[in-house]
């Protein structure tokens, strides 16, 4: 190696000292599908049952129209206009999903023309249902570095498209939405807001949530998952809100990934007991809008945010956990 060599050095991008949420956005389908619906096509099931076993008394469908990209689009353009930026401040666009049709092309550069980020950096992240929580922390990863100064995050899903609609451990729960943030610059670490991400995966229950090639359907062990949920994504939380140098008591809004509402108030049932406050806000968006992968937790805030339930400055907490086993979690300041 010459001296030449030796002596060159790199530069670096300037990053900023920490990121936050600037902005939120969501978007689901028109058609509403209730239980009953499901039950009159021909799935042995009832309103009763389905209301008892997961929490959901409907759920939004998509039609044949209406792709992935297209709601991941509208999620992230009213995120984008809700940041007070513009299409061509967005650096870099993140689409976390599970159900694009194909793996090429993503939907993440699609996305990107169809808002208006031109030569936005682009690419999908496939984490399930955790995916959303693993791209806010590749966003913010990515900020902090200087790798962009502004990134888009969108978890959108058609799981109507992945459905055995005969199969009732999943056509009840799955349903389409899109959700999303603007992930930008805080002025100073003391600003911060989005804490550090608590991540991994449990490989050894990749057996557990797939699809059936033969069928083109999504299968769920659902019992394995329920029990591997509500006894492991609490200390995941826990664990994220210790990285974030704070206690469960500073927590004002949870909000988990939509899977079951049983999985979701189990989960807040441990974290009160390891000191959330009483009045912690807990999102149970899957009531209303079934368990849309890694759509469900921008979506649920977004939800949040526009019924007065979540003010700016709030603390919240976020966890995702699905197929893989993957899971994730972080702190969030509410923009």
């Amino acid at each position: 190696m010459s001296q030449a060599t030796r002596s060159a050095r790199l530069r670096l991008s300037a990053g900023a000292p920490a990121a936050r949420i600037l902005g939120l956005g969501s978007f689901q389908p028109e058609q509403v599908v209730t239980n009953d619906d499901i039950a009159q096509r021909g799935v042995d099931t009832n309103d009763e049952w389905i209301r008892d076993r997961v929490g959901i008394i409907e759920r939004r469908i998509a039609g044949p129209e209406t792709s992935l990209v297209d709601m991941a689009v509208e999620a992230g353009a009213k995120a984008v206009a809700d940041s007070g930026l513009t299409p061509s401040d967005v650096g870099t666009v993140i689409v976390a999903n599970c159900t694009m049709p194909s793996g090429i092309p993503n939907a993440a550069a699609q996305t990107a023309d169809r808002i208006g980020a031109r030569a936005a950096g682009a690419f999908d992240v496939n984490g399930a249902c955790a995916g959303f929580c693993y791209a806010l922390g590749v966003a913010s990863d990515l900020v902090r570095a200087g790798s962009s100064r502004h990134v888009l995050v969108i978890g959108a899903e058609k799981m109507s498209d992945w459905l055995d609609w005969q199969d009732r451990s999943t056509c009840i729960i799955f349903a389409d939405g899109a959700g999303a943030t603007v992930v930008g610059p805080a002025a100073s670490a003391e600003e911060a807001g989005i804490g550090p991400v608590a991540w991994g995966s449990a490989g050894e229950l990749v057996h557990t949530i797939g699809i059936n090639l033969a069928t083109h359907g999504l299968y769920q062990e659902g019992q394995a998952v329920f029990r591997w949920a509500t006894t492991q994504i609490a200390p995941v939380a826990l664990h994220a809100v210790e990285l974030a140098g704070l206690t469960p008591a500073d927590i004002d809004v949870f909000v988990p990934h939509q899977a079951n509402l049983r999985i979701v108030e189990a989960v807040a049932k441990r974290l009160r007991a390891a000191g959330a406050r009483a009045d912690l806000r807990v999102a149970d968006d899957i009531v209303y809008s079934g368990n849309t992968s890694s759509a469900s937790i921008p979506m649920a805030l977004d939800h949040m945010r526009a019924a007065g339930q979540v003010q700016r400055g709030e603390i919240a907490l976020f966890v995702g956990f699905g197929a893989g086993l993957t899971y994730a979690g972080q702190v969030v300041v509410c923009p």
